[in-house]
């Protein structure tokens, strides 16, 4: 369950939590037309700070773009205000925060192009998304029998609601057996992505990880990994990766929002390495907390300070 926060922001207002609510002949309640972000925001010794929000905002401006969900109503200036005032607030130190863009109530029919468009933006506490002991000791997952969805069928670049539904099945299949989390294969039988992470592979002190052709998200803590791998001096090469290579793999870990760094154990019960974090995970984990908890100078300018209020930018309240 979710811990209720004091207020949401809808279309430029700040409403009770309870009060946010949808009508059930919206469109997006039939036909999955949404579009959303997954952001972090961390407690540093300054202050609240969200991780890498200029890049979160766009990509759900993106999704939107591919999904012709024109006249948003919000510069990504005034979304990136929204989310820092909304922390504020919330009065949160660290916190989840879920922007959604959503087709509303109008129409019902497969055509959305003339329901209106309804920005949301929520947050709440939240801790390890695959439990705290799991950065140490690593996850138990499986290859899923559910492969990602095929190019050309539903945009992989595009974090959108009903691209979600494949993630359940994934995510589904896997806790019903008793693991973790799945790995999707691609269309082509390569390996893909986590039905909500990232992933990568080591192997001969190589980080090799699926590239965006994959049917991969383009995930912003993926990024973040590969940039801190080149200055760690870790060689990163995007290709295709086969199933097999999972289970001689020296380490397997995720990376997402919500997972941040996330060693895996095992797959398909074949132990990976010896069994829990390897050095190269745990080289990445250290540099990360160290950034984003505000210990080591961002060098990246990933963080977003929440800061003092901005009237003109942050809505109504």
């Amino acid at each position: 369950m979710l811990t209720p926060t004091e207020k949401i922001w809808h279309n430029g207002r700040f409403i009770a939590w309870d009060d946010a609510r949808i009508h059930v002949l919206s469109h997006v309640v039939s036909y999955g037309s949404s579009v959303f972000e997954g952001i972090r925001c961390y407690a540093t010794p300054s202050g609240p700070a969200v991780f890498r929000l200029r890049e979160h905002v766009r990509r759900m401006l993106d999704s939107a773009k591919i999904y012709r969900m024109e006249n948003v109503g919000y510069t990504a200036a005034e979304l990136e205000e929204a989310m820092r005032e909304l922390v504020r607030v919330n009065k949160l130190r660290s916190c989840y925060i879920r922007p959604i863009l959503l087709r509303a109530y109008g129409e019902m029919g497969v055509n959305p192009l003339k329901n209106p468009l309804d920005v949301y933006i929520a947050c709440w506490e939240w801790g390890k998304y695959l439990g705290e002991e799991a950065l140490a000791e690593g996850v138990d997952v499986c290859v899923s029998s559910w492969n990602r969805i095929a190019p050309n069928t539903l945009p992989a670049l595009a974090k959108a609601g009903a691209n979600y539904m494949n993630s359940q099945l994934i995510k589904m299949e896997a806790l019903i057996n008793g693991y973790s989390e799945g790995i999707a294969l691609d269309a082509s039988g390569y390996v893909s992505e986590g039905s909500g992470e990232n992933i990568f592979v080591v192997r001969d002190g190589k980080i090799l990880t699926p590239p965006l052709g994959a049917s991969v998200l383009p995930g912003i803590t993926r990024d973040s990994v590969l940039r801190l791998a080149q200055d760690l001096e870790i060689p990163v090469i995007e290709t295709l990766v086969p199933r097999e290579m999972l289970y001689i793999a020296d380490e397997v870990f995720f990376s997402g929002t919500a997972a941040e760094i996330t060693p895996i154990r095992s797959v398909d019960r074949i132990q990976i390495g010896k069994g829990r974090r390897g050095p190269v995970a745990e080289r990445l984990q250290k540099e990360f907390f160290a950034i984003v908890n505000g210990t080591k100078p961002d060098r990246y300018g990933w963080l977003s300070a929440v800061g003092e209020p901005e009237p003109s930018l942050a809505g109504k309240k």
